[in-house]
């Protein structure tokens, strides 16, 4: 009997792969060319896909983890997701502590996945005995035959990108890719993918994209912990109040802060120019990216990759909930984006 090659084991063989798909009409007016490679396409919906499948692979090839082992993680929801569906598959417990910054339909989703979750308050500071690096510690030393991924500080994290994302990009742009640019949360991404193109061509630029109420830029400029820096913000999975050891700032060369309302509106943008639904995350990198064109940063040659790191399901009560949008002011200065519906009675 042939061998049917496209049938897949299970769905962790469709981790990675995911396509790099020209932008034409949001950057229709910026020098350059411009790309995203849409993480949105892996099986959970995000590039953290990558980082579980990688870490667990090798913490079963070192044999911490074993038949009964649970799984401990701190998430603002993507890497849960993605750290819930590979235990499924493999057979472990996942227990993930969440930031509150999370949506409901995040939450609902990770325990839809078989996770038990402990939501944590977003606006405290990392040290607290109630943010969620804390706890998941707590709970990864009340739990017997446990392991605490610890993307924050864990290189497999920089690892998975260096080994699977940099080399997908490469590829696609044939070896051409001018430039960069990537948020930086964990920094595994930024970092990894950096690492293997600039090894590839040192003159390749890495743009990282920062939050306003983070101390990611302005520590990478200066090597100072500013704690004036921090303050509340609303965009999940991007910027720090922490410096995260799996970010490797040599091979960022510069950060560009984008602002919550500027990026939500970027996302929405996104959905209707492009057919490109996604996250939060990802629109903040698509605003930095005019910004950094504004900037001149680009010319008629630059070939420049944005990794949009997940997708817009993930945001249904947030960014793409015209209500949620009101609430946070978001209408008040721009009144593009309006997702209009009409009930026939």
């Amino acid at each position: 009997m042939t061998k049917n090659t496209g049938i897949s084991n299970n769905i962790l063989d469709l981790i990675g792969n995911t396509p790099l798909i020209k932008l034409n009409k949001i950057t229709k007016n910026l020098i350059g060319n411009f790309y995203v490679k849409y993480e949105g396409f892996n099986p959970g919906h995000s590039m953290k896909d990558r980082i579980a499948m990688h870490i667990i692979e090798e913490a079963e090839r070192q044999g911490v983890l074993k038949k009964g082992s649970t799984i401990i993680e701190t998430t603002s929801g993507n890497t849960g997701f993605s750290i819930a569906l590979v235990s499924i598959i493999k057979g472990y417990k996942c227990i993930l502590a969440v930031n509150s910054k999370a949506s409901s339909g995040k939450i609902n989703m990770l325990k839809a996945m078989g996770a038990k979750v402990y939501v944590c308050p977003a606006h405290v500071a990392a040290d607290d005995p109630r943010s969620y690096y804390e706890v998941a510690k707590r709970l990864h030393a009340e739990t017997a035959n446990s392991v605490y991924i610890n993307q924050y500080f864990n290189k497999l994290n920089l690892d998975a990108h260096y080994n699977s994302t940099g080399p997908e990009i490469w590829k696609q742009t044939n070896g051409e890719v001018t430039h960069l640019i990537a948020a930086s949360g964990t920094g595994g991404t930024i970092s990894g993918v950096s690492k293997y193109l600039k090894e590839q061509n040192p003159s390749i630029k890495t743009l990282g994209v920062d939050a306003f109420g983070s101390i990611l830029k302005k520590f990478h400029e200066t090597k100072e912990f500013d704690k004036n820096e921090i303050y509340p913000y609303r965009i999940e999975g991007l910027g720090k109040n922490l410096i995260p050891t799996a970010t490797d700032f040599d091979v960022i060369d510069v950060f560009e802060k984008v602002t919550d309302e500027s990026a939500a509106h970027r996302a929405r943008e996104l959905a209707l120019t492009e057919g490109l639904f996604t996250g939060y995350t990802s629109g903040a990198v698509v605003q930095a990216a005019i910004q950094y064109a504004e900037k001149g940063f680009f010319d008629e040659n630059s070939k420049v990759v944005l990794i949009l790191p997940d997708h817009g399901s993930r945001y249904m009560e947030k960014i793409y909930s015209d209500d949620w949008m009101k609430e946070q002011g978001f209408f008040d200065t721009q009144k593009q984006g309006h997702l209009e519906v009409e009930y026939i009675k």
